[in-house]
């Protein structure tokens, strides 16, 4: 296993993190007795950086995996997440300090690794897209974040780099977070590449090279872009059985459709399947330091370590994939 340092936290994190969302459903699904197995086999191929958010199944995710670190006695690094709603904004702060005790309960730790705010960024507040604004997050947020750390309840605090691209990246620019999760994978590069003006998606505006100059710690999420990159349309009976994309196409369907388009990948025996690519791809853009994947079963975990371990996709193939994001335009 690879480490990086995350940004300027100092952490050295494991290249492949442990997803405990949703969408693979593994920490919020399986089986207790399954869930400690693969949180023991995480740790044993080196994964260190587990993550969860008190809206994955409504703290289900955190109670889980708190108690299979606690029955593994595992020394790994957490983040968890908060999210600010319409009725929070009267009392930012402390529905912060609420949300964060909540979860170290639920979690049964006396702080968490990281802390990062699971609401859409926009210029301003906006109730009807139920995004935050810019200068609220780096004022009183980020004194909250401050507040908390010297208490001793969180280590280090980021976002979710989700909402309206420009106030993504002034919020980056600042250099007040130490951590960003962005969502990039083959099918939306674009906050890691350059993309044609037609691109029909989000464009984040090569939001990783901006992180990285900040010297922001950046956690990919979605890299299979919730399972569209695995090519399949039937899903593991673990999984969400239904998913809506974040930052990619229209729907699932049209994902997949998009992920069809890498099939060269396959065909020409560059890689074992579709779930490779996607990892390798991630994995070679500078400024990275983990890549979430989540998971629905051990093998799902056993396989991303090993493509992960595989390294970089080679150059050649880097090389021929702005031609296939040429053909993502309207339509």
């Amino acid at each position: 296993m690879e480490y990086r340092v995350l940004g300027s936290t100092g952490l050295e994190v494991s290249q492949i993190g442990f997803g405990c969302g949703n969408v693979g459903g593994l920490m919020i699904r399986g089986e207790p007795e399954e869930r400690v197995r693969a949180v023991a086999r995480a740790m044993e191929l080196g994964v260190n950086y587990f993550d969860t958010a008190p809206s994955y199944a409504n703290g289900v995710s955190e109670t889980n995996l708190g108690q299979a670190l606690k029955a593994l006695n595992a020394q790994v690094y957490v983040g968890t997440k908060l999210r600010l709603g319409p009725q929070d904004m009267a009392d930012a702060r402390g529905a912060m300090v609420r949300s964060v005790e909540e979860s170290l309960t639920r979690l049964d730790r006396d702080y968490v690794d990281l802390i990062q705010v699971h609401t859409h960024i926009a210029a301003e507040r906006d109730t009807e897209r139920d995004s935050l604004g810019a200068d609220r997050l780096l004022g009183e947020m980020v004194d909250t974040f401050r507040s908390l750390k010297e208490q001793g309840k969180i280590r280090n605090y980021g976002i979710t780099g989700l909402g309206d691209t420009e106030a993504l990246h002034r919020v980056i620019d600042s250099g007040e977070l130490d951590t960003v999760q962005v969502c990039y994978n083959l099918i939306n590069p674009s906050a890691g590449q350059q993309v044609p003006p037609a691109f029909d998606q989000q464009d984040f505006g090569r939001l990783i090279d901006r992180a990285e100059a900040s010297n922001t710690g950046v956690i990919v999420i979605r890299v299979l872009a919730a399972g569209a990159l695995s090519g399949e349309e039937a899903r593991h009976p673990v999984a969400v059985p239904s998913v809506a994309p974040i930052g990619s196409g229209r729907d699932y369907a049209q994902d997949l459709d998009r992920a069809a388009m890498f099939g060269f990948l396959t065909d020409e025996g560059h890689v074992e399947g579709m779930v490779e690519a996607a990892i390798r791809f991630a994995l070679c853009k500078k400024g990275v330091s983990t890549v979430l994947v989540g998971y629905s079963s051990i093998e799902h975990l056993e396989k991303a370590v090993a493509y992960a371990d595989k390294g970089p996709l080679p150059e050649e193939l880097l090389g021929r994939l702005p031609e296939v994001w040429s053909g993502f335009v309207p339509g």
